[in-house]
């Protein structure tokens, strides 16, 4: 994205964050962002150019959050508990622009991404999961393959407007509410023995 206008494309994944399907064409784009449908042309070449663009961009930005976080070898669940603190305190920054009803009006786009994200939150969470195996922390019995991903899952269903309206539940309730019920169910007795005694004095 280095010849991209960085600053055009964060202009436009505010936009079209509230676009509903059928609504993001160069016409709208341009009049809701007082620009010539022509500056949008030479830039992105067509709205599925633009898509792909935004998107790879969404997936920098979630990147770009963990670059300079990594999980410390130390307990699995202070590393979970601080990786959800992230995710939770920037979700506005890793949120995709493409929502769930322009989605379908660029299916495969948005699948490219989520599989993007998928494999990178992916990478992070299981080796979390691995790890928290290994200190007693959590259940032995499960597949780091599965219970990551059905992790992620949650992640993605938490900014499902279907399920979840943002004028009936807050994300930081809903996120709350998720995370807890995660981790008492990956946890061993130990796991969750030191896990009350981190929550008594954690805010997410």
């Amino acid at each position: 994205m280095s010849n991209i206008n960085l600053s055009l494309v964060e202009n436009i994944r505010k936009v079209i964050s509230g676009y509903k399907s059928g609504e993001l064409t160069f016409q709208n784009l341009a009049k809701d962002l007082n620009l010539s449908q022509e500056v949008l042309v030479k830039e992105f070449g067509s709205e599925t150019g633009l898509v792909e663009v935004v998107l790879n961009y969404e997936q920098q930005n979630l990147e770009s959050m963990f670059s300079d976080f990594e999980f410390p070898e130390i307990n699995a669940i202070d590393d979970l508990l601080q990786t959800s603190k992230e995710i939770n305190g920037k979700f506005k920054d890793i949120v995709p622009s493409i929502t769930f009803d322009l989605g379908k009006d660029f299916p495969e786009a948005r699948q490219r991404f989520f599989e993007n994200r998928i494999q990178f939150v992916n990478s992070m969470v299981k080796h979390n999961f691995e790890l928290g195996i290994e200190q007693g922390m959590y259940r032995p019995d499960l597949s780091t393959e599965l219970i990551s991903r059905l992790y992620i899952s949650r992640l993605i269903d938490m900014h499902n407007p279907d399920f979840f309206p943002d004028e009936t539940i807050s994300f930081s309730v809903l996120f709350d509410v998720m995370f807890d019920t995660f981790v008492r169910g990956v946890c061993t007795e130990k796991g969750k023995d030191y896990y009350e005694k981190k929550i008594k004095y954690l805010k997410f």
